[in-house]
């Protein structure tokens, strides 16, 4: 049913202007899957995985991108991830990057974008968190909250721009994203380097640790799939020392000649694996590794949890292959 709403309708709205319909029908569609769960059609995952001090209802979770408000997150739960990561935001609302900015690329099963961070800023978001925490169902939700730089801050100001997020954000929080890998602002991924990245996840920690007083909250670091070998044992060197709970791995990749942005999907694989692998063999069980990155099949998926990672999330073949898929592949992982 999904193929020929994808192939009749979806597609005949560009990449964007279709992602917001997606939005939309999780935002006020999420009827629609708890009748799905009441009738056995969307399948719940059976497996518990205890990670970061968190209790996850399945393995795989919704990657930043898809619902970067907070409009959704309840239709998303819904639907079948077993964890929902909303985001990127940033301290400042900002409309992003020029269009068009988004588009599918079908040939290699992906998906390209240089969005940019387009996004409400993190007051706006926080009281659409603090609504979505207030009911029973909304305060089930794990929830992953995703923050970036905005665009204007320049890069000196960067750890007060993200402790202003963490802020503002973290009492809603499950856990928190420190994003330094987006291809799609100038300047951010230089801020990866350990001396760069330094001051911004301490930052992150104290504001955080400031606001929520009544529990630890998980921290962790989003890395881009292109950095170096070296790149990436420093990364994960500085999560242990810094005593990080979890890094992310991986981004998108700007490694490909498709034309301008990051690209994720089945192109982003085999390196998500490797960075996954290397990521495993330098942090060990001391921090949580979360492996994205062209998960489209259960081997795929299995690839990743071989390789070291605890949890996954996904995104692309999501697109492709509909709302259903998920809870599918949440519930095969069993």
């Amino acid at each position: 049913m999904y193929r020929g709403f994808y192939d009749y309708v979806l597609k005949r709205f560009d990449a964007e202007r279709a992602h917001r319909i997606g939005v939309l029908g999780f935002r006020y569609g999420d009827w629609v899957f708890r009748a799905g769960r009441s009738l056995g059609t969307i399948p719940p995952a059976k497996t518990r995985v205890e990670a970061m001090g968190l209790t996850f209802p399945g393995r795989v979770g919704l990657a930043a991108g898809m619902d970067k408000n907070a409009e959704a997150a309840q239709g998303l739960s819904d639907a079948g991830f077993a964890f929902v990561e909303i985001g990127t935001v940033t301290a400042q609302g900002q409309p992003g990057n020029e269009k068009p900015r988004s588009w599918r690329e079908p040939q290699v099963r992906g998906l390209r974008n240089r969005m940019g961070f387009n996004n409400e800023g993190a007051d706006a978001v926080a009281e659409r968190l603090r609504h979505l925490r207030s009911s029973a169902r909304g305060r089930h939700i794990v929830l992953g909250v995703n923050i970036g730089k905005t665009k204007v801050t320049a890069p000196e100001a960067a750890a007060a721009d993200y402790a202003y997020s963490a802020t503002r954000l973290a009492p809603y929080a499950s856990y928190l994203v420190v994003n330094v890998s987006s291809p799609n602002t100038p300047g951010l991924r230089d801020l990866q380097s350990t001396e760069a990245l330094r001051p911004i996840l301490t930052a992150v920690r104290e504001a955080a640790d400031a606001v929520v007083t009544d529990r630890g909250l998980p921290l962790l670091v989003k890395i881009a799939p292109d950095l170096a070998d070296e790149d990436v044992d420093a990364v994960a060197d500085l999560a242990l020392e810094l005593g990080l709970d979890g890094i992310i791995a991986t981004n998108t990749t700007i490694n490909h000649d498709l034309g301008e942005g990051g690209l994720s999907g089945a192109p982003v694989r085999m390196r998500a694996v490797e960075v996954v692998s290397r990521l495993k063999a330098r942090v060990g069980d001391k921090v949580t590794i979360i492996g994205v990155g062209g998960v489209e099949s259960v081997a795929d998926a299995q690839a990743l949890l071989a390789a070291g990672a605890t949890l996954l999330q996904v995104y692309t073949a999501f697109v492709y292959q509909g709302p259903g898929w998920v809870a599918r592949l949440n519930a095969a992982l069993d």
